[in-house]
């Protein structure tokens, strides 16, 4: 049986045929939201599509081990873990397409959804798990080390730098957060911010400066990171922008901590964000009847793959009774 949107041979449909059919719930994103929400309309027999979106698997697919997720006492690689939500989500009949979403229109039922700027899609419901994407240096060492020794989560990776050195970027209150919270593994947290003083709020400040464990490399940016052949980081070079010198800083870990973007852009004029971006909803419910949100998308707050699984549940649920009220069985 072909997935949804495509022939047996795998070439995509035309999107005459796929105007004629009303999908009663599109998913939009395969990270653990998408996929949890997949999971449960599809034992709800709502037969659900999933597009899978630029990054398949979500942040995940970027993750190295996992030991917070419940359910696996000895962890599990982030990888792995994306492709045994997605199958489980298949066996139960949910059907998965590969694609951007390229336009929506939420301003009337059913609702219209453009996947590669060619496909027209039509579906009752949409639940909308899309994420948000850590903000990153751009630098190619930072690519190629991350989830080996760069990483963009603190509470996702700070067990594995017990008793080492490590550095945070930032100078907001994520990374001084994510400073705080490193000490507990860290025997020394560096914290390199590209001002002479913090963006973070007082408070915070006033916690950073009283850890006997956080120490500041001010007007600073990292240029490069540094590994050995195994994939180990070494160190970075640092830059200070005031006097121009470069210098080598031994480190055996960095966590990039300059905030996050959610992947809303698609649904700008649509649906009601926050200044930032991030969807605005009432538990999983967004500004438009029927458009639910799952996820990092719209939580700002925790950026865990267990909440993102859990509201992907919520939305799930928060559609099928939706779906009933409208009479769409």
């Amino acid at each position: 049986m072909p997935l949804s949107g495509y022939t047996t041979d795998g070439k995509a449909l035309t999107s005459s045929f796929m105007q004629d059919s009303v999908r009663k719930v599109t998913i939009l994103g395969t990270g653990p939201a998408g996929l949890t929400a997949a999971i449960y309309t599809a034992r709800a027999d709502l037969s659900p599509l999933v597009i899978a979106g630029q990054d398949p698997g979500g942040q995940l697919m970027i993750t190295t081990e996992v030991e917070n997720f419940p359910g696996f006492k000895d962890g599990i690689m982030g990888p792995a873990l994306m492709e045994e939500m997605r199958l489980q989500a298949e066996r139960f009949g949910a059907e998965t397409r590969q694609g951007m979403v390229s336009s929506v229109d939420f301003s009337s039922r059913p609702f219209k959804i453009v996947v590669d700027g060619e496909d027209e899609l039509l579906t009752h419901s949409v639940i909308i798990s899309t994420g948000a994407s850590a903000k990153l240096l751009g630098l190619e060492s930072e690519a190629k080390l991350m989830g080996h020794g760069v990483s963009a989560c603190a509470t996702c990776d700070g067990f594995f730098f017990r008793d080492k050195e490590i550095v945070v970027v930032g100078g907001g209150d994520t990374a001084i957060e994510e400073a705080t919270f490193l000490t507990k593994f860290a025997s020394k947290v560096t914290v390199i911010h590209r001002r002479h003083e913090l963006r973070a709020s007082k408070i915070m400040q006033e916690r950073a400066f009283a850890n006997p464990k956080i120490e500041f490399a001010w007007n600073s940016v990292i240029e490069e990171i540094h590994d050995v052949d195994q994939g180990q980081v070494t160190g970075v070079t640092l830059k200070n922008l005031e006097t121009g010198e470069t210098s080598l800083f031994a480190t055996e870990g960095v966590f990039i901590a300059i905030g996050h973007h959610p992947n809303t852009a698609v649904f700008q004029g649509q649906l009601e964000m926050n200044e930032v971006g991030y969807l605005c909803v009432d538990g999983v419910k967004t500004s438009v009847e029927g458009v639910f949100a799952a996820g990092d998308v719209a939580d700002f707050t925790y950026r865990q793959a267990v909440t993102a699984a859990g509201t992907g549940c919520a939305a799930a649920i928060d559609a099928e009774r939706w779906l009933a009220s409208q009479g769409i069985e």
